[in-house]
């Protein structure tokens, strides 16, 4: 399932259409982060033909000068990840996995995450990479409160049901270019 769920958003990166889905993805998103009184979100740096967020937060940063954004660090394999405070102009260098991560090394806590997604359900469960980062990181979330979550999709990742784990919970929603769930 996740190969094809990947394959499927891989190749809808050269349709014609994808630039209209985004406008309309980064619109709902924005919508929803309005209803949120945030001062630091953590987001990733797309891969995959995942949606892009970078500019939607660099807006997001501009309007308030007390804000924050964070990327997700892999600091070592099978533990919960660092989230590392991000803004247009940093420098960046290669993480692990190949995915850049800022060079400066200035650790933050999100009070509410944007998770790609590779694929969800509609009781907004996640399937991402298999790797179960997102899950350990916010298992281990720093005094149990855990931070807002919003996963990132398509339509085209949208299945009927997603096997569950005892370790799966549901994100708080899940927005995609056409609704937000």
């Amino acid at each position: 399932m996740r190969s094809t769920l990947l394959a499927s958003r891989e190749a809808q990166r050269d349709d014609p259409a994808q630039a209209e889905r985004n406008k309309a993805l980064a619109t709902r998103i924005e919508a929803l982060l309005a209803e949120h009184a945030v001062k630091c979100i953590g987001f990733y740096w797309p891969v995959a033909g995942e949606f892009d967020a970078r500019a939607l937060l660099t807006r997001w940063l501009a309007a308030d000068a007390t804000r924050a954004a964070a990327l997700p660090v892999v600091v070592e394999p099978k533990a919960p990840m660092a989230f590392h405070a991000w803004h247009a102009q940093m420098p960046m260098k290669e993480g692990r996995y190949r995915i850049p991560v800022p060079a400066q090394e200035t650790r933050v806590t999100p009070d509410l995450l944007l998770i790609p997604c590779v694929g969800f359900d509609l009781q907004r469960l996640r399937l991402g990479y298999g790797g179960g980062y997102y899950d350990r990181t916010l298992a281990a979330w720093p005094n149990g409160e855990r931070p807002v979550t919003i996963g990132i999709a398509y339509e085209s990742g949208k299945c009927d049901a997603l096997p569950r784990e005892t370790h799966d919970l549901p994100l708080g929603a899940i927005v995609t270019e056409a609704a937000v769930y």
